[in-house]
């Protein structure tokens, strides 16, 4: 595994920190030439820092100024990804390019601690994040580019359209509160 992405390039956006930075090291630790860009945006939403196009800027300041809220924001731009993700598969199937996305969960990342950070009681912030994982912990940058790799690497060769949740179980499991006698998820 170590050399599997000898000879290949990667572009790894947002790759100053967490993910981002995570996936630039394992990418080059099996062999990538990475590059790594990282733009900080004067966005009106405090988590739209990285952006690859002014137009996505563009828009999140339209939307914002609209009175978009940020949840809504963030999710739309969310499901705008994983469709953009099996429309482009689509499109470059006969080319050969795969392409696929990863959607994380909450990830223990330094824009989160930062968040916490601020909240009135960061302890009882951190902490509520974590009971409402299925895990009981938030998801490491680390897990999220194993996946990333997984993903563009020659294991995943017949694999293109596919979005993989890396959350810890956010978004498939329902799991009755913790105390419960049973645990099975429900439908």
């Amino acid at each position: 595994m170590s050399g599997e992405f000898t000879g290949l390039a990667a572009v790894v956006t947002g790759g100053g920190s967490g993910i981002g930075l995570a996936t630039a090291e394992l990418l080059a630790a099996r062999g990538a030439a990475v590059a790594c860009l990282v733009r900080v945006t004067r966005a009106a939403l405090p988590y739209l820092r990285v952006s690859s196009a002014a137009a996505i800027v563009n828009i999140c300041s339209i939307a914002a100024t609209a009175g978009l809220p940020g949840r809504a924001l963030y999710s739309a731009t969310k499901g705008a990804v994983q469709a953009l993700t099996l429309a482009m598969a689509a499109d470059h199937l006969a080319e050969g390019i795969r392409v696929n996305c990863v959607n994380p969960g909450t990830v223990d990342t330094p824009w989160v601690r930062r968040l916490v950070d601020a909240a009135a009681d960061p302890a009882a912030e951190y902490a509520a994040l974590r009971v409402r994982q299925p895990l009981g912990r938030l998801v490491t940058p680390v897990e999220v580019a194993a996946a990333v790799a997984y993903l563009a690497g020659p294991s995943a060769a017949a694999t293109t359209g596919t979005v993989l949740a890396v959350d810890g179980g956010m978004h498939g499991l329902r799991l009755r509160p913790a105390g419960s006698t049973d645990n099975h998820p429900h439908r």
